[in-house]
């Protein structure tokens, strides 16, 4: 399985620069694209395939590619809202979409995979690292529909970036930020 790709970025951050300057009590635009900036990495800190949380936030396109179709076909970030299209490289290696009929979305404890429907077979496909391809929708959906504790957590990272270097903060903003996500990380099974 090789690395998700983000085909579509959101088109929104989890925290708007209003939300941010309240919090950090800026009631100026003099610092409008350093703190745009800092909502950016502490997002990036948290969102995607290469977050600590593992999971879209915003609803985001990604593609996964495995080199053949097997009984669970995993997918990397959480919550998925929907399988856009599934494609493969027949045994021809020309490129084939799969009917949506021949499998289904699920979900459990070890995350979003893709499964054959009962009474279905996969195709046979051409030997290739990225010989299947997965697009997939996911993401809580909007900025309202964002878990408020991963939001808080934008804002505090943000905060800690605004306000510089201060160790005792520091911990303590770390402390807390850590605390807010915890019962969103993906824990292994």
């Amino acid at each position: 399985m090789l690395a998700p790709v983000r085909t579509v970025a959101p088109a929104t951050m989890p925290v708007s620069l209003n939300e941010a300057k309240a919090h950090l009590r800026v009631d100026h635009d003099d610092q409008d694209d350093l703190i745009s900036a800092q909502i950016r990495a502490a997002t990036a800190y948290l969102d995607g395939y290469a977050g600590i949380l593992g999971q879209a936030l915003i609803t985001q396109t990604w593609r996964q590619e495995f080199g053949r179709f097997a009984d669970h076909l995993p997918l990397p970030l959480a919550p998925v809202i929907a399988i856009v299209s599934i494609s493969y490289f027949d045994t021809g290696n020309v490129v084939q979409t799969l009917d949506a009929g021949v499998y289904d979305l699920f979900a459990d404890a070890r995350g979003a995979h893709v499964a054959l429907r009962p009474g279905q077979s996969w195709p046979a496909t051409f030997r290739r690292a990225d010989a299947v391809s997965i697009i997939f929708t996911a993401g809580y959906g909007a900025v309202a529909d964002v878990p408020e504790p991963i939001r808080q957590a934008i804002l505090l990272i943000v905060q800690r970036l605004f306000d510089g270097a201060d160790t005792s903060i520091d911990v303590a903003i770390d402390r807390t930020v850590h605390a807010l996500i915890a019962p969103f990380r993906k824990s292994p099974i």
